[in-house]
């Protein structure tokens, strides 16, 4: 399991355009096909122990909940955080109060 920050601060400004106080992170440039779309977790929910069947990109977009291994210790996932779980490694998450993510699958994930 990999964690990755996607917060402002990591961003690079964007001067094209005539924009203005704007910032672009990128996520990965995809080769392969890749479904993404969204989980969302609703207070007390959780998404029960699995394993990834190929790589997964899990980015937590608005909120607060958790993450854990095969160990099931519980580590604090929240907005502007991400976490890459490689095929075959079993994880779970879950939130206590709610959380939306963005979840980008592929055979392979290139992070920037």
């Amino acid at each position: 399991m990999q964690l990755i920050q996607f917060t402002q601060d990591l961003a690079d400004p964007i001067h094209q355009y005539q924009s203005i106080d704007t910032f672009y992170r990128k996520i990965t440039k995809t080769e392969v096909p890749t479904t993404i779309g969204f989980i969302y977790i609703e207070p007390g929910g959780v998404v029960g122990l699995h394993e990834a069947p190929i790589p997964q990109l899990f980015i937590v977009i608005n909120g607060e909940g958790w993450i854990s291994g095969e160990n099931g210790e519980k580590i604090t996932i929240k907005t502007g955080q991400g976490v890459l779980w490689h095929q075959g490694q079993a994880h779970e998450s879950g939130s206590i109060t709610g959380l939306t993510a963005l979840v980008i699958q592929a055979e392979q994930i290139n992070l920037t």
